[in-house]
């Protein structure tokens, strides 16, 4: 018997056609899972949701409310964690195969990156990670070439494992619908060897970056963390922006790589992007170049940076960025 509150998960044959994996983030649904669920119902059929482990309880009604969830299956025990792939992929082939599911959604997240192949393994299914277009049930469009180019994909097997890269996608709105939440009651073992130690989260009361509407970001033109952190902070102040990074400026030191903005970093599109002593390199275009406006701010003339950029300035950023921030 199912219930609304507390449910058994049944493992019957019915078919539920999408599953969709939802992370939290600071006890709330995670943007980027907001925005792989956007793609989710893009491919037109119903769409249930995957919540696990502790933060998983938490968001579980957050989720619940989303028009386009059929229904919300909570995974509880504290081996999920911190979202450990090693725990969570067999969790998710159990659900997948006992459930006949066509397709299992993730975000494109350093989560959904670990998770994704590990079920692809399992399963012995080639997953299509990245996506940023669903033309159809079975074709999709990735990036390709640090995003210089779009690949069409399509898929014949009869079960699709994809990531969704967040910035390509609008994040859907949690509502007030009410759809039931069912408690998956299966005993998984995992055979798990690895142990999560500890972990250091950079703290601030500014925007998450990944979600941020508006992103000033510093690059190896700033020199030094000094001048990095004098000339960003207050301007991301007034605007109430992120602050990320080139990669050349986390190498150097200049801040944390949590805020490293590129290919080997966040992807993201906020409103407004001021790219401030980056020079454009195309690893770093990768991660912001569908940003909505784009300034730039840089003494060379022939940065790249300047080929993507609404707006351009070229000079001095230690006289600039003091001007802008003092006139705001």
């Amino acid at each position: 018997m199912l219930s609304i509150g507390k449910r058994l998960f049944s493992t019957s044959s019915t078919r539920l056609n999408t599953l969709v994996f939802v992370e939290s983030s600071k006890s709330k649904v995670s943007p980027a899972s907001l925005s792989s669920i956007t793609a989710a119902l893009q491919l037109g059929k119903p769409v249930s949701a995957l919540v696990a482990g502790p933060e998983g309880e938490i968001i579980a009604n957050d989720v619940s409310k989303i028009n386009g969830i059929t229904k919300v299956i909570v995974a509880k025990g504290d081996q999920y964690n911190h979202y450990l792939p090693e725990e969570l992929s067999p969790l998710v082939k159990d659900i997948l195969t006992n459930n006949n599911f066509t397709h299992f959604v993730t975000a494109a997240s350093a989560v959904g990156k670990s998770l994704l192949p590990r079920v692809g393994a399992l399963l012995d299914v080639q997953p299509i990670s990245d996506i940023v277009k669903v033309e159809s049930e079975h074709t999709f469009v990735r990036p390709i070439y640090a995003g210089n180019a779009l690949s069409t994909v399509k898929s014949n097997d009869k079960l699709i494992l994809t990531s969704v890269r967040s910035s390509a996608f609008a994040p859907i709105e949690i509502s007030d619908a009410t759809n039931p939440i069912e408690e998956f009651s299966g005993n998984i073992s995992s055979n798990n060897r690895t142990e999560f130690v500890s972990e250091s989260i950079l703290s601030s009361e500014r925007p998450e970056l990944g979600s941020a509407s508006k992103v000033v970001a510093g690059g190896r033109g700033l020199k030094n963390k000094e001048t990095f952190d004098q000339l960003l902070e207050p301007l991301a102040i007034k605007l109430n922006a992120a602050v990320g990074a080139s990669r050349a400026a986390v190498d150097n030191g200049f801040c944390d790589n949590s805020l490293q903005i590129g290919q080997t970093g966040k992807i993201i599109a906020p409103d407004l992007y001021i790219a401030v002593g980056i020079s454009g390199a195309i690893q770093h275009l990768a991660g912001m170049k569908d940003s909505k406006t784009i300034v730039a701010i840089n003494k060379d003339p022939e940065s790249p940076i300047f080929n993507v950029a609404d707006i351009g300035l070229v000079g001095d950023v230690n006289e600039i960025i003091p001007e802008l921030t003092e006139k705001l």
